[in-house]
């Protein structure tokens, strides 16, 4: 391996050195004959920097590292040094302060409450999902592609009983149990909470010091490797949450790095977030944008992760966000635009995407902000997908109202599709719905016990059916009760009990029908492929409307009903003369419905409803959801 060369700083000094990971941190070679580790860090206003560690007996002055100029880089071999050395930088500020700051180009770190990074060889893993990377490679459009995403934190999904410590599953283990279970329920892509190394638990991996390194929680770097290569060869794509909108204060971490503002802006009115009590990215700096840029490229191109889910962006393209006045800074046009944060977007999506086809980028932006998925040439910020936050504060606010009072707020679940084809949408419903006294998603529902779970099937029908990618948070899919928490596994448990079951296997056959059919997923955006039935119908709180396939075959009509009233008089305005085949219904006995035996086949009859000349009945049962094919 090379020294940091010129090249390398000019590279870096431009936001495009996309390689930096493989010279910047600890890497192990062979010098002379000799083994050890070269060391690299940028550090331009500091006095002196030496490397620490478990190999020197962590003194101070024991291997003092050499600065190259112009750019404030230090560098050292050191030989002798091993795979899984424990290290930090000793680093004086020309006022004669002294700090031992974590590498933040580290790959590996000592399991926490310990803070030091470890030396790892992140290129010997052997790869065996070649398949999928030229799958995902020749990938033309990921928009016509099916898209239904389990997000989970790996630490509170399932954990080992009766042990001492925390219980975790390894990411191997992790790796075998998830797979089996997303690959069962239908799940197309799982996006991986709290991956980057971080100190505190509470933070749910969303205050990272690491952002090159995946947390040793789990395991080794290679164990890591392992988790995203096993669920690729069991065909599930790998997409993780990632956090360059701010970063914690913790005395080894980048705050003050070299003793002065080095990543953060410097002043405390662009530096802060006052809520949170963190550190903002200076996205002026190329440095720094490079370390950012740098980091996404490292996770999906060395680790073959298929796509990042950015978090916090708001945050990010306002500079008053969160603030009172008197604590933000205009931009030079006098308003509270972030440009350089919005130049840093435009650059990392469009160079992660050109540089990897059939990966995404997906913004978690909770605001109105044009063109978050929108291209670069027309201004857009080229996020491949965007949480549709709207669509799911709407649909949880009709969703907890008592039936009775759902035909005055009928517009909360129409109103999404008026702005539909305005962004790539991705419909959520996150961690972040289920914490902090919201309750679990069953128990958002009105009424008692099975009302409950009567309520929610139809919610997750009608999200199912409307446009847009899906992603559920872990447990929500079999009716969780308790608020989530990262201090214990879900309540698994409760799969004994049949309400439990019934509303597991209600969700695992929705996402089997989505994924079955192209109509569901393969153009979302198009006013071509959704059609309304009846988006009036308020005063029954019915829903009805219809997916259209690209090829005018294989066409979905969904019927949602969201009281608990039953309508046996119901007719269902049709498009075309044909036959309807009942694929989904929710009153079967496995949904824990009444099992009413009723027709597979509906033939629509010259009879004027909904607007339409032809219409079939159809006795829709009490919060029923129907799902015919034509």
């Amino acid at each position: 391996m090379e020294r940091f060369s010129d090249l390398d700083m000019y590279y870096f000094g431009q936001a495009t050195h996309y390689d930096i990971y493989k010279k910047l941190g600890a890497h192990p070679i062979t010098e002379k004959g000799k083994k050890g580790v070269y060391f690299a860090v940028w550090a331009p206003n500091a006095a002196k920097v030496s490397v620490i560690g478990e190999f020197n007996d962590w003194k101070e002055d024991a291997n003092e590292m050499k600065r190259l100029e112009p750019m404030g880089i230090f560098e050292l071999f050191i030989p002798g040094v091993k795979e899984g050395d424990l290290y930090k930088f000793y680093i004086e500020t020309p006022e004669g302060n002294k700090l031992y700051k974590a590498d933040p180009f580290a790959n590996y770190a000592e399991l926490r409450p310990g803070n030091a990074s470890a030396v790892a060889d992140i290129n010997a893993f052997k790869w065996t999902d070649t398949k999928w990377m030229e799958k995902r490679k020749a990938c033309k459009d990921v928009h016509a592609l099916p898209m239904a995403i389990y997000e989970v934190h790996p630490g509170s999904w399932m954990r080992h009983p009766g042990r001492e410590d925390e219980g975790f599953y390894t990411y191997r283990e992790f790796a075998v149990k998830l797979a089996e279970y997303v690959k069962e329920m239908g799940y197309t892509h799982v996006e991986l909470m709290g991956i980057s190394e971080y100190p505190f638990d509470g933070s749910w991996g969303y205050q990272v010091t690491g952002y090159y390194a995946p947390t040793s929680r789990y395991g080794t770097p290679a164990d890591f490797a392992y988790l995203v290569d096993y669920l690729h060869k069991h065909g599930i794509g790998v997409i993780l949450d990632w956090v360059p909108a701010h970063f914690p204060r913790d005395a080894h971490g980048l705050a003050e790095f070299d003793g002065t503002c080095l990543y953060e802006y410097a002043d405390p009115r662009k530096g802060e977030h006052p809520d949170w009590g963190t550190k903002i990215f200076d996205y002026g700096k190329n440095e720094v944008k490079n370390f950012l840029i740098g980091s996404a490229l490292m996770w999906v191109e060395h680790y073959h992760v298929d796509g990042l889910r950015v978090d916090a962006v708001a945050s990010m393209l306002y500079l008053d966000y969160g603030k009172q006045d008197g604590q933000w800074v205009a931009n030079k046009y006098g308003d509270n635009k972030n440009l350089e944060a919005i130049e840093f977007f435009k650059h990392i999506n469009t160079l992660i995407l050109g540089r990897n086809p059939g990966t995404v980028m997906i913004a978690e932006e909770s605001t109105a902000w044009p063109r978050v998925t929108g291209t670069v040439e027309e201004d857009g910020l080229n996020f491949s997908y965007k949480w549709n936050m709207g669509w799911m504060h709407d649909f949880l606010d009709y969703m907890k109202l008592d039936p009775y009072f759902r035909k005055d707020n009928h517009n909360r679940m129409t109103f999404a599709m008026s702005y539909n084809h305005s962004e790539n949408y991705i419909l959520v419903l996150s961690h972040d719905e289920v914490v902090h006294l919201k309750c679990s998603m069953i128990n958002k529902m009105p009424g008692e016990g099975k009302d409950k779970f009567s309520n929610l099937k139809a919610g997750y029908g009608f999200m199912m059916g409307h446009p847009g990618k899906k992603l559920l948070f872990m447990g929500q899919e079999f009716g969780q009760l308790r608020e989530w928490s990262e201090e214990r596994e879900l309540d698994w448990f409760l799969l004994a009990e049949p309400e439990h079951l019934q509303l597991q296997t209600f969700v695992k056959d929705l996402l089997h029908i989505y994924r079955k059919y192209p109509a569901m997923y393969e153009a979302d955006t198009r006013f071509e492929n959704f059609e309304w039935i009846n988006a009036d119908d308020n005063f029954r709180s019915i829903f009805s409307f219809v997916r259209k396939s690209r090829t005018g075959k294989n066409n979905l009509l969904f019927v949602c009903n969201f009281t608990p009233v039953e309508r046996e008089d119901y007719r269902v305005g049709v498009p075309l003369k044909k036959q309807y085949k009942l694929i989904f219904n929710s009153d079967d006995k496995k949904y824990g419905g009444e099992g009413v035996k009723r027709p597979l086949v509906y033939k629509a009859e010259k009879q004027e409803c909904d607007n339409r000349p032809f219409s079939f009945a159809y006795p829709l049962p009490a919060f029923g959801v129907a799902v015919f094919v034509y």
